[in-house]
């Protein structure tokens, strides 16, 4: 099992930014393809953005691309989404996940572990 915590939350104006993080402890990162996923309320969770464990492939929803990126610092067991011109409909809870399957696990939404979430609101 991989422990995930996430932060970096927050309130922000519509056009800000925000960067979370993702801490991971328990297993060899370096080995883990990771994901972003979030969940807005009275939907279900979605996915957002998906790195693999060696940065070569990378992935987002076409509602964040160009607006966010993913990025990892193995060296330091994290893996971060930036996020940049943030919309009203970017306000979720936003989950990380780590999966040694970057597409059966992340791509396919089904990853072995998730973090507790870190709440996003963006105000109009």
């Amino acid at each position: 099992q991989v422990q995930l915590v996430e932060s970096g939350g927050g309130l922000v104006q519509a056009g800000g930014s925000l960067r979370l993080s993702c801490a991971a402890s328990g297993r060899t990162f370096s080995n883990y393809a990771m994901g972003w996923f979030r969940q807005a309320p009275g939907q279900e969770r979605e996915f957002v953005a998906a790195i693999s464990w060696n940065f070569v492939s990378s992935s987002y929803a076409d509602s964040v691309k160009g607006r966010f990126t993913i990025s990892r610092d193995n060296a330091k067991n994290t893996v971060y989404l930036q996020m940049n011109s943030l919309k009203p409909e970017d306000t979720a809870v936003y989950y990380c996940a780590a999966d040694r399957n970057y597409r059966s696990g992340i791509l396919a939404g089904t990853p072995d572990n998730w973090g507790q979430g870190t709440q996003v609101t963006v105000s109009s």
